[in-house]
């Protein structure tokens, strides 16, 4: 029998892209990189475990900040190198799934030629870190 872990089409390093959706609204909260062990792990314990390239090493989501994410389905694309987590973002009602304080990562938008936030801060990120 394969591990299923064997099917997914990691890259040259060894990573995977991660996507971070919320299950009920469907927002795309966040965009990320497993490896092999943080991808495991994510299935194992039902909370979004990532691999951070600029710190090289596991980053469970909510460690520091205390904004985990509950996974409730991993699901993985046609080409077998996209993953997929439908997760709720705990830790703070609205969820905070960015580091800026905001819902979510994605929170610039383009208008007349120019990136501008869409969506408020939620928490003051110098408060989420202390």
């Amino acid at each position: 029998m394969t591990n299923w872990l064997d099917e997914v089409k990691w890259d040259d390093k060894g990573l995977v892209p991660v996507i971070a959706q919320e299950q009920g609204t469907g927002d795309v909260l966040m965009f990320a990189w497993m490896n092999r062990e943080a991808l495991a792990l994510t299935a194992e314990r039902g909370q979004a475990v990532y691999f951070s390239r600029s710190r090289n090493k596991l980053w469970h989501k909510g460690e520091e900040s205390g904004h985990f994410q509950q996974v409730h389905a991993i699901r993985m694309d046609c080409d077998n190198d996209v993953v997929l987590l439908t997760i709720t973002q705990l830790g703070h009602e609205p969820g905070i799934a960015c580091h800026t304080g905001r819902h979510s990562c994605f929170f610039q938008k383009l208008e007349n030629g120019a990136w501008s936030p869409a969506e408020p801060v939620l928490k003051d990120p110098k408060k989420i870190y202390e």
